[in-house]
């Protein structure tokens, strides 16, 4: 087997497994249960997502992909970010419960 073979198989492989691991990483988010695990979720698809246009850009050998990536990455690092803040500034579910016996 040729090594251009070889690296088509590989590909072909990551490709699909990479396409499972998104169709699961929607799953994850849609059944949720809670907020924090639908935030984890969204991280976890950018970064396959991540992955998935860096197999595609070994398969083709156009590196105009990896900057695709970088900005991605610098997008889903924020969303991130801006989701944890919005979970830390929401309050406890039965806060308000808690208030009251007080």
């Amino acid at each position: 087997m040729s090594g251009a073979a070889f690296m088509d198989l590989a590909t072909s492989i990551a490709l699909v497994m990479l396409g499972v691991a998104l169709l699961l990483s929607v799953i994850r988010i849609v059944i949720g249960p809670t907020l924090p695990d639908r935030v984890l979720a969204l991280d976890l698809l950018t970064v396959v997502a991540l992955a998935f246009v860096g197999a595609i850009a070994i398969r083709t050998g156009l590196m105009l992909y990896l900057d695709i990536a970088i900005a991605l990455s610098l997008l889903g690092f924020l969303a991130t970010i801006a989701f944890a803040r919005y979970i830390m500034t929401r309050p406890a579910p039965g806060a308000a419960d808690r208030e009251k016996t007080k």
